[in-house]
């Protein structure tokens, strides 16, 4: 603001409305620019708002429906509107001690009637009712609510150590079970493994003990036909002495093989022969009579 001889002059700043009086009376609003002012006229400013957005933090501490004493931090974003910048002026004193009241008065009302998940769940439910409320009030005088946000929500220590003890033994449970399903399934395929490997090993052996016979059966009947005048009992009993003594060298090769005691003699094969001889015969008279 300056002087001339002719009278005062000033200029508002952007993003700012000035408020011009006449004699202590409003006479109208100062837009951002370069204003004449008439002094001998009873004009001067009275005063200039800023129209930028400014923020509000609200802390509130309240309680939940089921007996939970939380805090609440709101974030307030508001701004002068320009065309009712003299209400804003003129009207209130202090406005962000009422946003500030109104702010309490909302959410003491609202977050009393919800639990303490539902407010976590709801905290967007809560902003807008606050702002709803508060724009409804301030536009009244002046001011325009542009955002409201609930930027936190603070139970009391015990109540959030209780919580994430639940939380941990929950996890815990869950992980438990799915540990039990891996054990379960894990044992599942070990006993398939098993089993599939003992079919494996059954059919290695009976294909181990048919060719052992077809060995055998062609060697008796090669050597039948080259050794004229012998039977096939004959070169039967040759070809278990031999298995014999091939036995009787691998048990004396093997290092960890304690002390073994057997009868031993030529004639002991042929008790062994027989025996196996007549077990198959009584074997097959079994089934016979069976039948």
């Amino acid at each position: 603001m300056g002087n001339s001889c002719f009278g005062l002059f000033t200029c508002v700043d952007q993003a700012s409305i000035g408020i011009l009086e006449r004699w202590g009376r409003f006479e109208k609003l100062a837009e951002p620019g370069f204003h004449l002012l008439n002094p001998c006229a009873g004009q001067w400013v009275a005063g200039v708002l800023s129209t930028r957005i400014s923020s509000l933090d609200v802390r509130i501490e309240t309680k939940t429906k089921d007996n939970v004493f939380v805090q609440l931090v709101c974030s307030i974003q508001y701004r002068v509107v320009r065309e009712n910048a003299d209400d804003a002026f003129y009207e209130l004193q202090n406005p962000k001690e009422q946003i500030q009241a109104y702010v309490f008065d909302v959410v003491r009302a609202l977050v009393p009637r919800m639990t303490l998940d539902d407010l976590f769940e709801q905290k967007g439910e809560v902003a807008k009712a606050v702002l709803e409320e508060l724009e409804k009030v301030m536009r009244e005088y002046g001011y325009s609510i542009e955002h409201i946000l609930m930027v936190d929500i603070i139970p009391d220590a015990s109540v959030r150590k209780a919580m994430n003890e639940i939380n941990a033994a929950q996890r815990l449970q869950l992980a438990n079970v799915y540990k039990g399903e891996a054990e379960k399934v894990l044992q599942v395929k070990r006993a398939e493994a098993e089993a599939e490997a003992k079919y494996l090993g059954g059919v290695g052996v009976a294909r181990q003990r048919q060719a052992i016979t077809d060995g055998l059966r062609e060697n008796i009947l090669n050597f039948s036909g080259k050794v004229e005048g012998t039977s096939a009992k004959e070169v039967m009993d040759l070809i278990m002495i031999t298995q014999y003594f091939d036995t009787i060298k691998d048990l004396g090769n093997n290092s960890k093989n304690t002390t073994v005691f057997i009868p031993h003699g030529p004639g002991h094969v042929r008790d062994i022969g027989d025996q196996i001889r007549n077990g198959q015969l009584e074997a097959a008279s079994a089934r016979v009579n069976g039948e």
